[in-house]
């Protein structure tokens, strides 16, 4: 009440368009934006084997629940959300998934969430994933999301209907409570599907009105692509697709292009997440100058190579060092070429003159 809320702190002193947009666009529907974002597999396959020959058993789900997790602290305003036209600051970092315990038809679905404080490392978020996935999988094992809906739906259709339009309104003006809140996997940073699981593609997933979810992830089975490299050469890889949803009122276009190049950067340079990150939501300098230094390297190399490449075809074609000079001999060769002619002609006419 009175902006007031369990999961999140109101923004304050915000610029008029981004203060304006969420009464212009009051649903998350409205204002939903899509982008795929194609991801190289090379390097998170060269990753994956070196890691388990060190005894570390990672799949590409853990990579892109980490790199998530990373984004999301080091960028904090995809970690927003609103609610009745206010922009709201959440507490807590967590990402929300469904699984199946069979992969049958009527094998049943739990909703898991999973919590972080953004600052652990590769290693230290797949042990909670798994954890969590593990315990749930148990045919024995109920998840709060499941005990909570469950009660719900055992009521007549027209009390389950009441009663959401109760925890609608409550949500609506922050009364919603805590327990409700971390039972629900709606009122999160990050909602992921795993498409792959199921060898489909990637799916562009709406945003639900209910709850606070800013953010769908759809991951896709990785597919053979041809690519151009260096802007020369076509060439065939295995990439991984990412649908991506998200609500263009947490923040501008400008801050949202900058956080999916670094989902990406960090994505396909999965070394980086072994590191743990600072507590001021920094990334590390250390990062940084890493990449730095193998970008420039790159630089180099393909200048190095074009540069090869270039002075293969100069011999080849041998090109002409002055064209003025060589121009003035073909007009000097065909000069004498027409005075020899014409002295030619002017002695045949004499001889038949003879």
């Amino acid at each position: 009440m009175f902006g007031f809320r369990n999961d999140g702190k109101k923004v304050k002193n915000m610029n008029i368009i981004d203060k304006a947009e969420p009464f212009f666009m009051p649903q998350r529907i409205d204002a939903v934006n899509y982008v795929t974002i194609k991801i190289p597999c090379d390097k998170m396959d060269e990753f994956i084997v070196r890691e388990r020959r060190s005894g570390n058993s990672y799949n590409y789900m853990h990579l892109i629940i980490a790199t998530i997790v990373r984004v999301l602290y080091t960028r904090e305003k995809l970690n927003r959300f609103i609610m009745r036209g206010s922009i709201y600051q959440r507490n807590t970092i967590s990402v929300s998934m469904d699984i199946k315990k069979k992969l049958e038809d009527d094998g049943e679905q739990v909703t898991l969430k999973f919590y972080f404080t953004g600052r652990e490392n590769l290693q230290q978020i797949k042990q909670i994933v798994d954890n969590e996935i593990e315990k749930n999988l148990k045919n024995d094992e109920v998840h709060t999301t499941t005990k909570a809906a469950g009660k719900l739906v055992k009521l007549p259709d027209f009390l389950f209907r009441w009663a959401m339009a109760i925890i609608r309104w409550a949500d609506r003006h922050g009364l919603l409570t805590k327990s409700l809140i971390n039972a629900s996997p709606f009122h999160t940073s990050c909602f992921l599907t795993n498409l792959k699981s199921i060898k489909l593609g990637h799916i562009y997933h709406h945003l639900y009105n209910f709850g606070t979810t800013s953010m769908f992830i759809s991951m896709g089975k990785e597919k053979i692509e041809p690519f151009v490299e260096n802007n020369k050469e076509i060439k065939l890889g295995k990439f991984l697709n990412l649908g991506i949803s998200l609500d263009e009122r947490i923040a501008d276009g400008l801050y949202m292009g900058k956080s999916l190049k670094l989902l990406k950067d960090l994505i396909t340079n999965p070394d980086n997440l072994n590191i743990e990150m600072p507590e001021d939501g920094t990334i590390p300098k250390k990062l940084i100058k890493k990449k730095a230094k193998k970008e420039k390297k790159l630089k180099k190399k393909e200048a190095k190579t074009i540069k090869k490449e270039e002075e293969k075809k100069k011999k080849k074609i041998k090109p002409i060092k002055n064209k003025q000079k060589y121009e003035e001999k073909l007009r000097k060769s065909k000069k004498k070429k027409e005075k020899f002619i014409s002295f030619e002609d002017g002695l045949d006419s004499k001889n038949n003159d003879l």
